[in-house]
């Protein structure tokens, strides 16, 4: 249930987020593994991709219960 409900709040929480703060956290990323984008894929991406990749960062970054 832990799992499912940090799915949830991730995913709303990244849902609201704009293009420069998608891009802003994505760079950012702090995990077991690393994100790296070229600006420029970043900036031609979808907001919806770009919302897409960094959930599946967070959550395959977080340990599953």
């Amino acid at each position: 249930m832990t799992s499912r409900k940090y799915f949830e709040q991730t995913a709303n929480s990244i849902a609201s987020l704009s293009r420069n703060e998608l891009k802003r956290q994505i760079r950012g990323f702090k995990g077991r593994f690393k994100l790296d984008f070229s600006e420029d894929y970043l900036n031609n991406t979808s907001v919806d991709r770009l919302k897409h990749i960094l959930l599946a960062a967070l959550i395959n970054a977080k340990p599953h219960n």
